[in-house]
């Protein structure tokens, strides 16, 4: 089944109406897909196919005083039938192209060490600086 790699707007909340099982962690709420496709920097590319969401790559434009911009890739995830037909890839491919764009000269991604399918996405593509960092995450509730 084909698929088309679109980037989302302010506006495009029906698109999202019917998303596969498995594209996000959690179910799309309205108020926070309206939310985040309003904030500046924020960026979202969805795989469509037969007016499906069957993948999305988020990401956010992160600015520093002292560093260079760079796009940190906050979520990539497709629907498991889905997955291993270059979706990823497109919609990574696109999401690159739109932060270099927006003056970012690096982009970040991360996920867990067990995460096999991720980490042969992440290393399958070009990676400038080198192998894989080792990285240490805390999380707070606020």
């Amino acid at each position: 089944m084909a698929s088309e790699i679109r980037r989302l707007f302010p506006g495009d909340d029906a698109l999202m109406m019917w998303v596969a099982d498995e594209v996000f962690d959690e179910p799309v709420r309205p108020d926070r897909l309206s939310a985040y496709l309003a904030a500046p920097g924020h960026f979202m590319i969805v795989a469509l196919a037969d007016g499906v969401v069957i993948g999305q790559c988020a990401a956010i434009v992160h600015r520093h005083p002292d560093k260079v911009s760079e796009l940190y890739i906050d979520e990539v995830g497709v629907a498991p039938a889905f997955q291993r037909q270059g979706i990823a890839t497109r919609m990574l491919d696109a999401m690159f192209a739109l932060g270099r764009e927006h003056g970012c000269e690096e982009a970040w991604v991360g996920t867990e060490p067990d995460n096999v399918a991720a980490r042969a996405l992440y290393e399958s593509r070009k990676v400038p600086h080198g192998p894989a960092e080792d990285f240490v995450m805390y999380v707070y509730r606020l």
